[in-house]
């Protein structure tokens, strides 16, 4: 790292107090030029703390470890405790006054941070090739806030450059298109601009290609898409991590970790996690609870499903001789977690579902209360080797159906150690339908309460099928209208930009 995560106090000192105002929404999100520090912008060392400050804009929000509760908008857990309102949402209640702020001024915070970084770069005497390289991170982090807007909202508004004034930053939104044309182009820039070198905590080739992959995924073009995951996988960077699925997600084996493509950063004492921490959210609160429709997904060791005949299911004894990662993402109920004293660790409510999230959770700190806050520094996690894998997969299958390329990048996430589960039935997912829900199956188990399943649902328009047989803890019908697909804007953003037109059905 060019500047550590440990030199946060002086950066957030210094960038915060750079990007707030007394109009707080609106100004944090568009800084004015003029607040810009003459003193400041005149070394290469200025630079980096400065790209330092803007790296932390993902640690709020749903780039924190708010990201895992995007799972709970999903058919794959419940916001129990309803810290991102997500219990509404799931019932079909979405409306301009509910909606999570964290969806909206989270990124644009960060596109704020971005765009004062790259309005004053260039005053700084250094090479080209090193403004270059600083552009490139940043505008990478740029196309990363753009394209969640977009799978957010559609069209919104594009800042390219930071307006000088309040009024210059009341324009209309752009259409989608624009925008994701614009995410493009700040990737190209990126891609050629970035080392191709493995992940080790600044944005690397390989994340915009990541990136760019994934938009290509939620364009539907497949072509492009498999071509930019194969040449991630081609070219050598990254790979599976064959330590342990589980410890993909502690902090210890997460550094240098050859899996991990891109990543929000967090460093304990100084730096923890934003809130109070998974360990004390999701470990203690059990905050997410996953839903028993997740649970019955997860196959058995022989690789069938658990109502498949020959599966070897017993409902007596339900959670033996399933997939591995079961256990690795879920506290089941037949599970305890042990005190170093030897005593039954109990979480602080009832767990509404009977799972909890176990992803995430170093059972190392046990047990777990708000003293452990300031040591829950495992890095988010928003790209991983093995999601290129199953991109690849998925785009390469509607590009041209099954082959022995498809069929490998699946069976080596299934084979890796720890995980040892059979290969795929290529007798029985041997055409392009067929393969493609097993894929998108694939998906939910191996990236489960990370924080993708909402919008690979939404992209391939799956939310209102998967909500439709879930009911909540309360007995009520989980739902999703097609309007749901883009969020309505936040009625205090229309307040302040007239020019901001409300999306369709809201």
């Amino acid at each position: 790292m060019k500047t550590t995560y440990s030199n946060i106090a002086f950066v957030i000192l210094l960038i915060t107090g750079m990007f707030t105002s007394c109009k707080k929404d609106f100004l944090d999100k568009n800084p004015t030029a003029a607040i810009s520090s003459e003193t400041f912008w005149k070394s290469d060392a200025d630079a980096q703390m400065a790209l330092t400050g803007v790296y932390r804009r993902l640690q709020a929000g749903f780039y924190g470890r708010g990201k895992l509760w995007l799972d709970t908008y999903s058919d794959n857990a419940l916001d129990r405790h309803s810290f991102f309102g997500f219990g509404n949402l799931t019932q079909g209640i979405v409306n301009p006054t509910n909606i999570p702020s964290a969806f909206y001024n989270t990124p644009y915070s960060g596109i704020a941070s971005c765009n004062f970084f790259l309005d004053n770069v260039d005053k700084v005497p250094t090479s080209e090739t090193a403004k270059n390289g600083y552009k490139a991170e940043v505008r990478f982090l740029r196309a990363m806030f753009y394209f969640d807007l977009v799978q957010a909202y559609g069209g919104v508004v594009l800042y390219k450059t930071a307006p000088k004034t309040v009024d210059e930053g009341k324009i209309a939104k752009s259409t989608k298109e624009e925008v994701l044309a614009f995410v493009h182009q700040e990737l190209d820039f990126a891609i050629a601009n970035l080392p191709d070198a493995a992940y080790a905590g600044h944005a690397v080739k390989g994340s915009a290609q990541a990136l760019k992959a994934k938009v290509y995924l939620f364009e539907q073009n497949w072509a492009e898409a498999a071509k930019l995951a194969n040449d991630i996988i081609t070219g050598g960077k990254f790979q599976l991590y064959q330590g342990g699925y589980d410890k993909l997600f502690f902090t210890a084996t997460q550094q240098n970790n050859p899996e991990i493509i891109f990543s929000t950063k967090f460093l304990s004492p100084n730096n923890p996690q934003d809130g109070e921490g998974v360990l004390v959210e999701l470990g203690w609160y059990g905050a997410i609870a996953p839903y028993q429709n997740l649970v019955d997904e997860y196959e058995m060791t022989n690789g069938k499903q658990i109502g498949e005949a020959g599966s070897g299911y017993n409902a007596a004894d339900p959670y033996s001789n399933r997939d591995p990662r079961l256990k690795f993402t879920i506290k089941v109920p037949t599970e305890k977690y042990i005190n170093p004293d030897g005593s039954v660790f109990n979480e602080s409510d009832p767990l509404l579902t009977t799972y909890s999230q176990k992803k995430y959770i170093d059972l190392s700190k046990l047990p777990f209360d708000r003293t452990k806050t300031p040591l829950t520094d495992q890095n988010i996690i928003h790209m991983r080797y093995a999601d290129v894998l199953l991109m690849y997969a998925e785009a390469k299958n509607e590009v041209s159906g099954p082959d022995a390329t498809i069929y490998k990048a699946i069976n080596d996430i299934r084979l890796r150690t720890s995980v040892n589960m059979p290969p795929v039935d290529q007798t029985v997912y041997n055409t392009k339908d067929k393969l493609r829900d097993f894929i998108l199956h694939e998906r939910r188990i191996e990236l489960a309460l990370e924080g993708n399943r909402y919008y690979d649902l939404k992209r391939r328009n799956l939310m209102a099928v998967k909500l439709a047989p879930l009911k909540n803890p309360g007995g009520v019908q989980l739902k999703f209208g097609e309007k749901n697909n883009v969020l309505p804007f936040a009625q205090g953003e229309l307040d302040i930009n007239k020019k901001l037109v409300q999306n369709t059905g809201y």
